[in-house]
């Protein structure tokens, strides 16, 4: 019987601190009332035990204990790593909507 934990997938957009990764949520929803579609993205804190995860990838997080005072998820699985160019392209692409 699996257990009860919240599962996520998003994509990794920062790797900067030691065992830990910034995994980006998207959700596409419609409005309730005018039926538009709207994006909204959430950021949640996950442990990266290895430090192996590069920018870019695909992960599932799952609940877990609270870690640390923002970090509350484990990286359960990586589904998708990018490819070297990829990797630099993803970093660039954050860093210049960071600036905006």
């Amino acid at each position: 019987m699996p257990n009860k934990r919240r599962r996520l997938t998003g994509r990794v957009v920062s790797d900067k601190m030691d065992k830990t990764v910034v995994v980006e949520i998207e959700v596409t929803t419609a409005h309730k009332l005018y039926g538009k579609v709207i994006r909204r993205s959430e950021r949640f804190l996950a442990h990266d035990e290895s430090n192996a995860i590069p920018v870019g990838s695909m992960v599932r997080i799952v609940e877990s204990r609270p870690l640390s005072r923002r970090k509350r998820w484990v990286v359960e699985t990586v589904l998708d790593r990018p490819t070297e160019a990829e990797a630099v392209a993803a970093e660039i692409q954050h860093e210049l909507d960071a600036e905006e």
